[in-house]
């Protein structure tokens, strides 16, 4: 009979200090699990299971909600709908990144590096995909063809540069530097947030006291500013495994509400942009330029390159790291390895 033996967890001290969590005291992987390793390790109960699930299955809802969508959505001839395309494939995108990056991140130290680099490029590219549409679908009224209107998406195409960039270089200070490497990477994504939300927030600084301006997308729009802040709560707080360690290692930290935040916070943004999208078609189209090719295929494509030059060139960078660096402790501060538990 055919068996398959799940790979040994450690405890927090058995494994080198790169693959350490705060908070998290066990149930961690070997630090250089095979590939087949961590396929078969998001079967079995470890630190990461949850975090590894919590983005895989709503990556099939989105992609689900997609080829819904575009059944009743003319993605093809009609150019209206290419920001709402583009967004929804970044949307589809970043959870699946995000969930191969925790699948595949024990198989050493750089690869956990690499892993992480590409799920921050792929969150990058979903920021600018959110100013696609709320460019092309959420702008106030008032601020639609101004040179805010204009210039929107181009410097969001500038911030998710300085997004990856920023948070691929706050991995090489987590060790030595981890207050400053927390604050980079939390900058890294605050930024481009505040920045892709500022026509929600005038929307809804406005639209209080005014039944015509309160909208189904308004309402959406408010659960996904609550998620969203949630998130990046859960993100900076690391609670409540903080406050019990040990307590929150299998399920319940902060990482695994952090996952599901997002996605949450992410499917009302989805329902809010189409209620946008079919509720001022009518309007936008006579008031503001349809979207070209270039403005949107365009804009992302070279965002893709030039996120994917960024991430290759810390790639390299971390390459060419001695293997003794802090950076890369794949083994532990005596020269051992894990030991089973």
């Amino acid at each position: 009979m055919l068996t398959i033996k799940l790979p040994q967890i450690f405890r927090v001290h058995q494994v080198p200090r790169i693959f350490w969590e705060d908070g998290i005291m066990s149930g961690y992987r070997h630090p250089k699990s095979s590939a087949l390793d961590c396929i078969l390790s998001s079967f079995q109960m470890t630190n990461e299971t949850v975090n590894i699930w919590t983005h895989f299955l709503p990556t099939w809802y989105f992609v689900w909600r997609f080829l819904a969508l575009s059944s009743s959505l003319d993605f093809c001839q009609d150019a209206y709908h290419w920001p709402f395309l583009v967004y929804l494939l970044l949307v589809c995108l970043y959870p699946f990144t995000s969930s191969c990056a925790h699948t595949f991140s024990t198989m050493s130290p750089r690869a956990r590096h690499i892993c992480y680099f590409l799920d921050y490029g792929a969150l990058s590219l979903y920021s600018l995909g959110c100013a696609f549409t709320y460019g092309a679908y959420a702008m106030p009224d008032a601020w639609v063809n101004s040179a805010f209107h204009h210039c929107f998406v181009p410097v969001a195409a500038l911030n998710s540069f300085v997004c990856t960039t920023l948070s691929c270089y706050s991995r090489f200070l987590e060790l030595e530097f981890p207050r400053l490497s927390k604050a980079l990477r939390t900058t890294a994504f605050v930024y481009p947030f505040v920045y892709d939300n500022v026509p929600l927030f005038y929307r809804l600084l406005f639209c209080f006291g005014d039944d015509r301006a309160w909208t189904e997308a308004v309402a959406g729009y408010c659960y996904h500013l609550f998620f969203a802040l949630l998130t990046g709560f859960l993100f900076a707080s690391h609670l409540p495994e903080r406050l019990a360690p040990g307590r929150f290692d299998y399920i319940g930290h902060s990482h695994q509400l952090f996952h599901i935040c997002a996605v949450v916070g992410t499917h009302f943004q989805l329902e809010a942009v189409l209620a946008d999208v079919c509720g001022r078609q009518a309007w936008l189209g006579a008031r503001a330029p349809a979207p070209t090719f270039a403005h949107t295929f365009g804009t992302v494509g070279a965002a893709a390159l030039g996120n994917g030059a960024i991430i290759a060139a810390f790639t390299a960078a971390l390459l060419r790291v001695p293997a003794a660096a802090p950076l890369l402790q794949g083994s532990m501060p005596d020269g051992t390895q894990p030991k089973e538990q």
